[in-house]
């Protein structure tokens, strides 16, 4: 049930946005203040899903409380209700954080359909939050090589800059590892990092994602709905195989890059976006580009910095610190005792080609360590690790 509070000192117009957003969807539950200093004090106290504040109170007007809110509670989308008079600060709100807002009288249609968006966009954020507090264990950048350590002087360089960055590199390299760094590194850390993986996501489908659809766009869709660059706005979108996203699909980010706007699918209203870019791929782009399939001006916009991640057999001197660091883990992760790998396993896993990159060195670990010795021999990669 999504908890909703209606901050409005007026009680007639209070009284009617609680009327309409409890009669439109019974698994909304709605809340109210009448001020701006009971509103924060009922902030603090509870947990909301959304704020709807009116702008023009006494005591503590809209922009207070919203100022007051983001440093409470800044996951809280917030929807300021704007008098005639008031739009002007009603838009400066915006660049405060709010997400939207909406005119007194408010238009029906126009009021439920900021609710619902806002809503969709918290889930989105709190999905966002949960992944993140994962980020630090589930994407080390393990090694010591000179290309890791190349690649994590780049890192360092770049991340704080809103540079778009192209990654290239093989299946299993950790390409997503990397723009992970990027983003975790960067002023956005903060933000939303949205992943779109743009080879499993059906071609006349791709757009919808990305850019969001309004309702009877297609003949799926029953409602509006925010796509991932909105999602990102003031964070960072990571398009995963782009390589395969197709031509009419470049086009829109194209566009998305050069003007920081987008329009959902079915609708020509434009919607401002703040996003950083990360691109990778494991194809040859500029090949791509000869043969039609991929965008010149596009690969021009996402290269701006192009970090070429290694395969594992270029950097092999990284194997025992990555083999010692996927053991620990998975032995936490199943529940097992700590293993050991003994000096010659580790050296005949060094000697392997790992066509499969790092994914597939983890996997041979994790099978070493399920059928292998207390201490993992020589023998058990010749018998469990064979290609």
């Amino acid at each position: 049930m999504s908890k909703i509070l209606v901050i409005e000192d007026e009680a007639a117009i209070r009284r009617v946005l609680v009327k309409i957003l409890s009669e439109e969807n019974d698994s909304y539950s709605v809340e109210e203040a009448e001020d701006g200093l009971k509103g924060i004090e009922t902030i603090k106290n509870n947990d909301y899903d959304l704020v709807l504040c009116d702008i023009k109170m006494p005591k503590m007007d809209g922009v207070e409380v919203l100022e007051a809110a983001r440093k409470i509670k800044p996951e809280i989308p917030f929807i300021m209700i704007s008098g005639h008079g008031d739009l002007d600060t009603a838009v400066n709100t915006m660049r405060l954080g709010a997400f939207d807002y909406i005119s007194k009288p408010p238009d029906l249609n126009r009021l439920l359909t900021t609710v619902r968006n806002a809503l969709d966009r918290k889930v989105l954020v709190v999905e966002n939050k949960n992944l993140k507090k994962k980020v630090s264990k589930n994407y080390e950048m393990i090694g010591e090589s000179g290309e890791i350590n190349t690649i994590k002087d780049m890192i360092e360089k770049v991340a704080p800059t809103d540079a778009r960055v192209l990654i290239t590199g093989s299946n299993g390299t950790g390409k997503e590892l990397v723009a992970h760094w990027v983003h975790e590194k960067s002023a956005r850390s903060s933000g939303s990092f949205i992943e779109v993986n743009c080879a499993a996501i059906p071609s006349e489908l791709i757009e919808s994602e990305l850019f969001g659809h309004v309702k009877g766009a297609f003949t799926s869709a029953v409602k509006d709905r925010a796509g991932k660059f909105e999602a990102a706005n003031k964070g960072t979108i990571f398009l995963d195989e782009i390589g395969d996203m197709s031509l009419s699909a470049q086009a829109k980010v194209l566009r998305a890059l050069q003007e920081s706007k987008i329009s959902r699918v079915g609708s020509d209203k434009d919607i401002k976006v703040d996003v950083r870019v990360i691109a990778a791929t494991n194809k040859d782009l500029k090949k791509e580009i000869e043969e039609g399939n991929f965008r010149e001006d596009l690969y021009h916009r996402l290269a701006v910095i192009l970090i070429q991640v290694p395969s594992l057999n270029d950097r092999r001197d990284d194997i025992p610190l990555l083999i010692q660091h996927f053991s620990k883990k998975i032995t936490e992760e199943q529940g097992m005792a700590a293993k050991t790998f003994s000096d010659t396993a580790i050296k005949l896993l060094k000697a392997y080609d790992w066509t499969g990159n790092i994914r597939e060195l983890r996997n041979v670990v994790e099978r070493l360590i399920i059928l292998g010795g207390q201490d993992v021999s020589e023998d058990d990669v010749k018998l469990f690790a064979s290609k």
